[in-house]
């Protein structure tokens, strides 16, 4: 312990450069040991039963871990190793070799961080200020401005947050997940985040995902956030049961920048040369402030939309958009598009101005996930699937 300790505060203390040269080094020679591997893989072939099998599977696994391992058992190991991974992905993109190291993390961290060692607990206005801090600091989808508007987010009788702990990061929550309580599925999150407005839950059927943040840049990868909803489901269900809809209003991050690429494609499976052309007003500031412009964009931005959400797919086959992949993963249904949901800056900018729902019918979740999962199939309301319309040609790719 005394060891890992001194070796993980020796790291601390080095320059970005020397960091960079101690993971690189955890790359290049603390992977498998080769010959022994080698002897495995031959005992395995000769003989393979359970005990040969046994001894290969020790064999693979790369020097890294043990090492992690080790470290984490100094004290506050495991929050130092998480910081570790932050520089690990900084650096990830100009040096590929750290890939290794950054499978080994992940593998570790997915059974260190996992659910059944979480700690769901409430966030409210009566949370120590330090952690109240970390909430307007860590949050991610719709930035708090000051703390009268995380009042406004927490202490009402309409809102709710929870947060995942680790008991050994206590002081820092790893995710956590904004709750609007409504009579019905909002449609933009103006009113939602507007300054005045009812604090009434008596009449509350319909529960809101607003937004859920990840705090841990080097818990990437790492799930967390599903089972958090799925938590807090059961949780506002045991305080008001007479909440029946559980659904979100989620961001289209990635959808205006797939908008500009299909724009400036040549292939008219998503865009005819009449519409690519009429498109050309999204390049006009202030385009929303128009009532012509925008009347003419929306059905050509809805059909698209439709297109991104249901028929583009990544090079693995999975839908672009990672909120949509989140949800649907987690056997959430893709249930409505809503034009002009989120007009500020970022959404336009991020999402063209539109916001989705993504509806938790809870007798349907597990057939929603294997549809999913099994045959990538987006579960989708009929409305949704009628914003398609005739397709052109191929499926769009990423």
């Amino acid at each position: 312990m005394a060891m890992a300790r001194h070796l993980l505060e020796r790291y601390r203390g080095l320059s970005p450069e020397q960091r960079l040269d101690f993971l690189l080094m955890l790359a290049e020679k603390f992977g498998p040991d080769h010959a022994r591997l080698e002897r495995a893989i031959a005992a395995y072939q000769t003989g393979p039963d359970p005990r040969t099998a046994l001894a290969l599977h020790n064999a693979a696994e790369p020097r890294r871990q043990e090492l992690f391992r080790r470290l984490n058992r100094a004290p506050g190991g495991t929050e130092k190793l998480v910081r570790m991974r932050e520089d690990v992905i900084r650096e990830l993109p100009k040096n590929p070799s750290l890939s290794a190291v950054d499978i080994d993390f992940v593998h570790l961290f997915s059974s260190w961080f996992n659910p059944g060692f979480l700690v769901l607990k409430r966030i409210d206005w009566s949370t120590p200020a330090d952690l109240l801090e970390k909430i307007i600091r860590y949050e991610a989808v719709h930035a708090i401005k000051s703390w009268t508007d995380l009042r406004r987010r927490l202490e009402p009788g309409d809102r709710r947050c929870f947060a995942f702990f680790h008991p050994t990061l206590a002081d820092e929550p790893l995710v956590f997940v904004e709750v609007a309580l409504t009579s019905e599925a909002p449609s933009s999150i103006g009113p939602l985040l507007a300054e005045a407005r009812p604090g009434r839950i008596a009449r509350a059927t319909t529960a809101v995902f607003y937004s859920i943040s990840n705090c841990q840049p080097g818990l990437r990868g790492v799930s967390l956030g599903n089972f958090l909803v799925k938590q807090v489901v059961e949780e506002l269900l045991r305080e008001l049961p007479n909440l029946k809809t559980f659904v979100t209003l989620s961001p289209v991050p990635r959808f205006a920048g797939w908008l500009r690429r299909e724009r400036e494609s040549k292939s008219l499976h998503v865009f005819s040369a009449v519409e690519r052309s009429a498109l050309r007003a999204l390049d006009q500031p202030g385009w929303p402030g128009h009532p012509q412009t925008s009347r003419a964009l929306q059905p050509i931005l809805t059909h698209a939309i439709a297109q991104y959400l249901l028929v583009a797919r990544d090079p693995s086959g999975k839908p672009v958009d990672p909120v949509a992949k989140f949800h649907l993963g987690n056997g959430a249904r893709l249930e409505r598009v809503n034009w002009m949901g989120d007009p500020s800056p970022k959404g336009l900018s991020e999402g063209a101005g539109y916001m989705v729902n993504y509806l938790y019918d809870l007798s349907r979740i597990e057939r929603n996930h294997e549809l999913f999962a099994n045959k990538g199939e987006v579960v989708a309301s009929p409305a949704v699937k009628r914003l398609l319309g005739p397709t052109r040609e191929s499926s769009p790719k990423a």
